[in-house]
């Protein structure tokens, strides 16, 4: 199906703490996971990374980045070209969970959300559409969404000549349940984000480029030269 649209959540707080650690000392509790219990709790209704797995990809990215023990994690990050990397995976491990869904999927949720079509997959990943998003969807009842959703997924295959018989297709009842999964995820997420204040919502790409994840002072080169 292609590449996923993340909504990733940040517990600032645990980034903070961190980004202000001292290069060897977050290293060795990475290794040896001394920091997990300080990890957020991870969401069952979001995709979760499992802590070690953040570590190993932190680790990695460490070893390829060897640093003064004694100097400072963000003062490390802003020195190196490719810092905003290394800050993404910090990200992740200081993120309850994060929201998935295959790009080419993307336009029907959040044209469902916006309530009007957009004109093309960048325009998806804008701050204006998740400003407008993110309103459009505070407050908003998670099986409200997912009906209008799976209404227009419903109209859309109707409009291509599809059939909406599951005796005819096997995939209709396990996509159905995808897209309410979705649906619902989605405004969990935006509402996490929007009424808990140590909790921001960084949008991103699979294999993008960590320098273009986030918008304003939550783009990922930003939050590193102004914090």
């Amino acid at each position: 199906m292609g590449l996923e649209m993340i909504g990733l959540l940040v517990h600032q707080p645990t980034l903070e703490d961190l980004l202000a650690r001292s290069w060897g000392e977050l290293c060795k509790a990475m290794d040896s996971g001394s920091l997990r219990p300080q990890r957020p709790a991870q969401d069952e209704m979001l995709t979760t990374i499992f802590a070690i797995d953040a570590e190993a990809e932190w680790l990695d990215w460490a070893d390829a980045h060897p640093s003064d023990d004694q100097a400072c994690v963000r003062e490390v990050l802003k020195a190196h070209v490719d810092g905003a990397e290394g800050l993404l995976h910090l990200m992740k491990w200081a993120s309850p969970g994060q929201w998935e869904v295959w790009e080419g999927r993307a336009f029907l949720y959040l044209e469902a959300a916006l309530g009007r079509d957009a004109t093309d997959i960048h325009e998806l990943y804008t701050e204006a559409v998740w400003t407008e998003t993110c309103a459009r969807l505070h407050g908003t009842a998670p099986d409200e969404f997912a009906e209008r959703v799976v209404m227009g997924w419903m109209e859309r295959r109707k409009g291509l000549g599809e059939t909406l018989d599951e005796a005819q297709d096997p995939k209709i009842i396990p996509t159905y349940e995808a897209h309410t999964r979705a649906s619902k995820a989605l405004v969990h997420t935006v509402n996490r984000a929007m009424n808990e204040d140590d909790l921001h919502l960084v949008i991103g790409r699979e294999h993008l480029e960590a320098t273009k994840w986030g918008h304003g002072a939550w783009n990922l080169s930003a939050y590193l030269q102004t914090s």
